[in-house]
């Protein structure tokens, strides 16, 4: 019976490990921007200060707070409610990676003088690295630049067909 279930237990794993990176990924941006508003500055100083381990259990509490989010938005889309799902999963997600890196990036060298976190840290980035090396993941970086690219380039070109505009009427 578990070599029934294992299949798809690994793939409902895989599954809700790439969405954490997917979201991570395409939010990068937004997260940077949402990090510097104020009110993490000041926790900045008081996070630094704490020890290994209690930097560790102030860690997983967004974890462990904000993971579910995922199976309530699962829950909330099966049922019909599609849209409120996809808003609970979007910002459950953005608080969770937000929180997450943040921590992180302050207090990474203190979380690794724990062997036990810098061990899953190696083993993640590992992970990491396998899931980039994909040809799939590639393709969607690619498509993904691409798409950006040309945002861009229509951003660009409207601006300049606004300020091509407006110095048109000014000269009449």
């Amino acid at each position: 019976m578990s070599r029934i279930f294992k299949p798809f237990v690994l793939l409902i794993a895989a599954i809700y490990f790439l969405v954490d990176a997917v979201f991570f990924t395409l939010f990068k941006p937004v997260l940077r921007r949402m990090a510097d508003c104020w009110v993490f500055e000041s926790l900045r100083a008081w996070i630094v200060s704490l020890r290994p381990y209690p930097t560790l259990a102030l860690f997983i509490v967004p974890v462990i707070l904000l993971e579910p989010v995922k199976p309530v938005a699962a829950y909330l889309t099966a049922t019909g409610h599609v849209v409120d799902g996809l808003m609970v999963l979007i910002v459950g997600e953005l608080l969770k990676l937000l929180l997450i890196e943040r921590l992180f990036s302050v207090s990474r060298d203190k979380l690794m003088l724990i062997p036990v976190f810098a061990w899953c840290y190696d083993r993640f980035c590992q992970g990491q690295d396998w899931v980039a090396s994909l040809q799939a993941w590639q393709l969607m970086r690619r498509w993904s630049s691409n798409a950006k690219h040309a945002v861009q380039r229509y951003v660009l070109e409207f601006k300049a067909a606004q300020k091509r505009k407006r110095l048109f009427w000014r000269a009449r």
